[in-house]
């Protein structure tokens, strides 16, 4: 039997489509505002830290805070076009992604091009600055880990193939990573993960089985090279060695302690003089403790928990969508941050190991900080979308109601209700997951 064409709905149906289209989003104001908040007292102390190391490297004093202002500057430029991009262009390339993560780890050890600094061959060689490759493939890992998450969202929680996969990437770019060798990164791209797997609905109990495996593999990694081991082991006492390995840790302690409630004031602080080694790289939090005291060093942690809080609530907004791509890439950001501010603060306070982690947004590290910056793009892309297709989906709502003559509802109803027809996109082919709003009519959508 024939069908016969409307094309009377078809008009609607495209200028309906078309007034959706022209909705468009804000970006999350609170996101813009922390960050901002951040980066800027990264910059006040870069200044104050810095001072003496390049005076002592026979550079002048505000060596460090102009690179540190520049490299700011190129990172906020990567984060207003990333903040341009749409996600399903992101999404579109998930093999590409992966690919390029395994390219810029193997660049290192290319010769002309990779760099080493003590041994550590983890930089390639720019002309104009070296760039620690690590920090791009972060990113570019959780985003392909998120497309991944949502391509087999069922599998990853049913099967231990799909549960596997990632997991046996994540140990062949460590591998990659322990060559450099750089076991904090190797570290914390294992960490995010586990976090990843778990918040994208990875079987708990299965997922315990490759966590009890490789834990002996990491102890053994650690404890195999002497130098790691003596981090260890000063770690836990560092005054029984305060000239030999307990060096760093113990000045960075004394730093804080001698900081008490408010501080010593901005500039006064007497550890950065040359006492503490990488004062205004991976110890510049206890710079912070020792000039501005508890109360500074509470104002820090305030910022990145609010940061982060912000960032997965971001993502917990779009599964209730079911924009599964645009939370599991939150989720990604909050995790690489989150993780590597409390292992950076950890290390200062000696609560953990020493590990050559910077402290996102604020350490002078130019690959950190344009790096860090493209994630907070990447974070209000999605926050973008987010509130675009809040909107449409309100405006479709509201046309609904109207056209039934009953009042429009306030607000955005639980994710548990189903939208109205025409606001799920079609499928290419088929899907093994249910299909998510997508804020655009016209055309074919795809489930990702």
């Amino acid at each position: 039997m024939g069908t016969t064409f409307d094309a009377r709905a078809f008009d609607a149906t495209s200028r309906q489509a078309t007034r959706l289209d022209a909705i468009d989003g804000r970006y999350d104001g609170w996101l813009i505002a922390i960050a901002a908040t951040i980066a800027a007292f990264g910059v006040v102390m870069v200044a104050s830290s810095s001072i003496a190391v390049a005076e002592n490297l026979g550079q002048g004093p505000f060596y460090f805070l102009v690179r540190h202002v520049v490299f700011l500057v190129v990172g906020i430029g990567l984060a207003v076009a990333a903040m341009r991009t749409d996600l399903k262009l992101v999404e579109k390339y998930p093999q590409a992604l992966l690919g390029a993560c395994f390219l810029l780890l193997m660049l290192v050890f290319v010769p002309g091009l990779g760099y080493t600094v003590n041994g550590a061959s983890r930089w390639i060689n720019l002309g104009v600055s070296n760039f620690q490759v690590v920090e791009a493939v972060k990113i570019l890992y959780l985003v392909w880990l998120a497309s991944y998450l949502v391509r087999f969202r069922d599998e990853v929680n049913a099967t231990w193939g799909a549960m596997l996969k990632p997991i046996g990437v994540a140990v062949a770019l460590v591998g990659l990573l322990l060559m450099q060798p750089d076991f904090g990164s190797a570290t914390m791209l294992l960490a995010v993960t586990a976090g990843m797997l778990v918040l994208g609905g990875g079987h708990l109990k299965r997922m315990m089985v490759p966590v009890l495996l490789l834990l002996p593999a990491l102890v053994a990694v650690a404890v195999i090279e002497p130098y790691r081991l003596r981090r260890i082991t000063s770690f836990w006492n560092p005054w029984e060695d305060q000239l030999g390995a307990g060096y760093q840790l113990s000045n960075a302690l004394m730093a804080i302690g001698r900081g008490e409630l408010t501080g010593v004031g901005l500039g006064a602080s007497i550890q950065k003089l040359s006492y503490l080694p990488e004062a205004h790289t991976d110890f510049i939090f206890s710079v912070i403790g020792e000039e501005l005291g508890f109360v500074g060093v509470f104002c820090v942690i305030a910022l990145f928990a609010a940061l982060v809080g912000r960032a997965l609530w971001i993502g917990y907004r779009c599964v209730e969508m079911r924009r599964h791509f645009a939370g599991y890439v939150a989720f990604g950001v909050a995790l690489m941050i989150g993780l590597q501010s409390l292992v950076s603060i950890g290390v200062n306070l000696g609560l953990l190991p020493t590990k050559g982690l910077t402290l996102p947004l604020i350490s002078s590290g130019g690959s950190s900080v344009m790096m860090t910056c493209l994630a907070i793009g990447l974070l209000l892309r999605v926050s973008f979308e987010l509130d675009r297709a809040r909107r449409q989906v309100a405006r479709l709502r509201g046309e609904g109601a109207k056209a039934a003559g009953v009042d429009a509802p306030a607000a955005t109803p639980p994710p548990t209700t189903q939208p109205p027809p025409g606001a799920i996109a079609g499928a290419r082919g088929t899907s093994r997951l249910r299909p998510r709003i997508e804020p655009t009519l016209g055309g074919l959508g795809r489930n990702a």
